[in-house]
């Protein structure tokens, strides 16, 4: 018996867990397993690790990260599931296990399966694209709500836009949300939303339920039709953890109804702050402008001429040139006179006849004297032309004639009464000071 023993090759315990676990995966293929999950732990590392069971038997089963992450869906303990497993054996504690390869709730099958058929089309076609969806209005007016009127959904909405955006008006479209005509009730009540374009957002909401409760938001015409919606739409079906098509081309999902309404609207009271916040800024630049145009009117009023002054820079500008044509004529004359003078001298050295000359000297010193009046004579009927025409125009003698010039708020004389409006402040400057007055009425 020692020498039989010794013939045979001895293992050690881990050798004989390798040799079963290989001959486990070898001999068994991959199979589906159905049961009920107990003991259901989601680890730090990503993997999941539970217990599989009947009313016969249990088996422990793990799943690891890389499958979890294909998964819309984190099961709970108590759930009925069916999963796709490899059978392995844990080779520390020799106890076999099921590594899991995919998992769906019991009784899916063919649902699933169709879920995930129609999302792959949708996705290949680009309509579950991030970049095909519409961003939210910031401001919004009303909203619509599609579901149904006895839906716990629609009451939660509505209290979360009542107690977040009392504002916001809410137009309901009310339709079925399960059954077997939910779908194409679902999709008449959006074409009713989308003709009457009386709402800037919609929230597709309902409560939460099982894969056929839901399966109404997996219908594919109803999936194109919320993806060629021009008013944005958020998903607000089921509870955190379940997913349907809508949820995929919906512009927002939400976790819940209650969670779309509050993605849907801004609160009052943030809006309420902003818009406090923006006149406080529009206050504060209309008070830098006002000083700015403080400054330029001030400026502007230093560099204004009054009439009177105006006048009598005019008058001393005229004074200043008739004194110079006096002198100017004076010069003249007294040219004149010394070169009689110097041509008298030359007669008299030149003519023996000097009485002769002298009375031809006398006749020239009369022409000479009637031509220097009659220039003084036209020159200072000349100056009182010239006096008369600038007191013509002299707008002091024009207001003392009973006429008046008008100005506006900004100083401007105001020529045309067709461009003065009812209740406009003016002035009126009149011979003897100034009167503000205020139009009535144009008449014109």
């Amino acid at each position: 018996m020692n020498d039989a023993m010794s013939s045979e090759k001895m293992l050690s315990v881990g050798q004989l867990n390798r040799r079963v676990g290989r001959l486990l995966e070898e001999g068994v293929p991959v199979l589906w397993v159905t049961g009920e999950i107990s003991n259901f732990v989601r680890a730090a590392s990503g993997h999941w690790y539970f217990t599989l069971k009947d009313e016969r038997a249990s088996v422990r089963a793990v799943m690891f990260r890389g499958k979890t992450a294909l998964l819309d869906f984190v099961p709970a303990s108590g759930e009925r599931i069916d999963v796709r497993a490899r059978v392995t054996l844990y080779e520390p504690r020799g106890d076999y296990q099921l590594q899991v390869e995919s998992l769906r709730c019991a009784g899916q099958g063919n649902l699933y399966e169709q879920f995930l058929a129609i999302r792959a089309r949708l996705q290949e076609e680009g309509l579950l694209d991030d970049s095909r969806k519409r961003p939210l209005p910031v401001f919004v007016r009303r909203i619509g709500v599609i579901t149904s009127l006895g839906a716990a959904a629609l009451h939660d909405v509505l209290t979360a836009l009542t107690r977040r955006a009392p504002h916001v008006g809410i137009i309901v479209y009310p339709t079925a949300v399960q059954g077997r005509d939910a779908a194409s009730e679902i999709m008449s009540a959006l074409a009713q939303a989308q003709m009457r374009n009386e709402v800037d957002v919609l929230l597709l909401v309902r409560g939460g339920g099982s894969m056929e409760d839901l399966w109404s938001f997996n219908d594919e015409s109803l999936a194109r039709l919320i993806a060629a919606s021009r008013i944005p739409i958020v998903s607000g079906v089921g509870h955190e953890t379940d997913f349907t098509i809508a949820d995929f081309v919906a512009d927002l999902r939400a976790p819940t109804p209650t969670a779309a309404a509050e993605l849907a609207c801004r609160p009052r009271r943030d809006m309420l702050n902003e818009i406090a916040g923006f006149t406080d800024r529009l206050s504060r630049h209309q008070q830098r402008m006002l000083e700015h145009l403080s400054l330029k009117l001030d400026r502007l009023s230093g560099r204004l001429v009054s009439p009177a002054q105006k006048m009598r820079a005019d008058r001393a500008r005229i004074e200043h040139a008739a004194r110079q044509l006096e002198g100017l004529v004076r010069a003249t004359i007294e040219r004149k006179r010394n070169r009689i003078d110097m041509l008298n001298q030359k007669l008299g050295h030149a003519a023996p006849n000097i009485t002769l000359a002298r009375n031809r000297v006398g006749a020239l010193l009369a022409r000479l004297e009637r031509a220097a009046d009659r220039c003084m004579s036209q020159n200072g009927r000349r100056f009182e032309r010239v006096l008369t025409q600038f007191e013509t125009i002299n707008p002091r003698a024009v207001l003392g004639r009973g006429y008046a010039i008008v100005y506006d708020d900004a100083g401007h004389v105001q020529r045309d009464p067709a461009l003065l409006h009812e209740g406009q402040t003016l002035k009126l400057e009149l011979e003897k000071g100034t009167q503000p007055v205020r139009v009535i009425a144009n008449r014109t």
